[in-house]
């Protein structure tokens, strides 16, 4: 019998195990994201981290409201020399680097993708003006 009991233990501690390591700290995916940085913050309660949105261009679809909205990116990083370097680019065009989890970490972001990368820094597109359609064109 105690024997039963600590196989049934060490198996669940074994599955607990394998769901943590899946839903915090397995990479689901990787990728590169481009747009106008909008803001890089340090904020948190209790675990302070960096937070930043960065703009895409385009619009979308929001399913919720059925409006347009412009594409936002949500992203967390866990550099600080990353993470310094990217508050000097506000408003720059910029790509970056990340990598998204299945869960979050309140110690890692407030987001489930990680920017670990800068990989180029431009100055911001102008803005290019649009062209009135009118009827008779």
């Amino acid at each position: 019998m105690k024997k039963a009991i600590i196989w049934i233990v060490a198996v669940l501690v074994l599955g607990l195990g394998i769901f943590c390591y899946f839903r915090f700290g397995f990479v689901f995916g990787e990728g590169v994201k481009a747009g106008q940085l909008n803001h890089v913050v340090y904020k948190g309660v209790i675990w302070k981290t960096y937070e930043g949105r960065l703009i895409q261009t385009g619009f979308h679809s929001n399913e919720k409201s059925n409006g347009v909205q412009s594409n936002e990116f949500n992203f967390s990083v866990s550099n600080k020399a990353i993470a310094d370097s990217l508050m000097r680019c506000g408003g720059k065009q910029v790509e970056l680097h990340y990598k998204e989890y299945f869960g979050k970490l309140p110690w890692r972001g407030h987001s489930n993708y990680i920017v670990d990368q800068i990989i180029s820094v431009e100055k911001a597109l102008p803005a290019t003006e649009i062209p009135i359609m009118t009827g008779a064109e």
